[in-house]
């Protein structure tokens, strides 16, 4: 397991929890898919992982528009970096499917950014979207 629930910070907005958590459950999958070397489960958990994000970034960045949030592009921004950085590993992934660079991104970019854009970004904004 990638993550556990409990490094991931509960925001004072439901609908965000719930994205928060289906990404979770998909990004761990991917992880210990990853760690077997299960590449055609690989294939498919990436896909999933990359509909599960956008899932979550859209419908995070659609309440903050309707709020009129002032920290939208701030926060759209750092969504947008991690957007790029799925994209690219994905199209690298589909070129090399080599799980071991898949596991390096996973573990050491991923993760951190994961728990860190939830209780800085995420936080922030939950407070203003009620």
């Amino acid at each position: 397991m990638l993550i556990q629930k409990r490094e991931i910070q509960k925001v004072p907005n439901e609908m965000m929890n719930m994205l928060h958590e289906d990404e979770l459950e998909v990004v761990n999958d991917l992880h210990d898919a990853v760690l077997t070397r299960d590449i055609e489960k690989i294939d498919e958990l990436f896909e999933a992982l990359l509909a599960e994000t956008e899932v979550h970034f859209k419908t995070e960045e659609d309440m903050m528009q309707q709020v009129e949030f002032d920290g939208y592009q701030l926060h759209k921004s750092d969504h947008d970096t991690m957007r790029e950085k799925l994209q690219n590993y994905h199209k690298r992934w589909e070129v090399l499917k080599g799980p071991k660079e898949l596991k390096g991104f996973l573990e050491k970019e991923y993760k951190k950014w994961f728990i860190l854009h939830i209780s800085k970004w995420d936080a922030d904004a939950a407070l203003h979207l009620g």
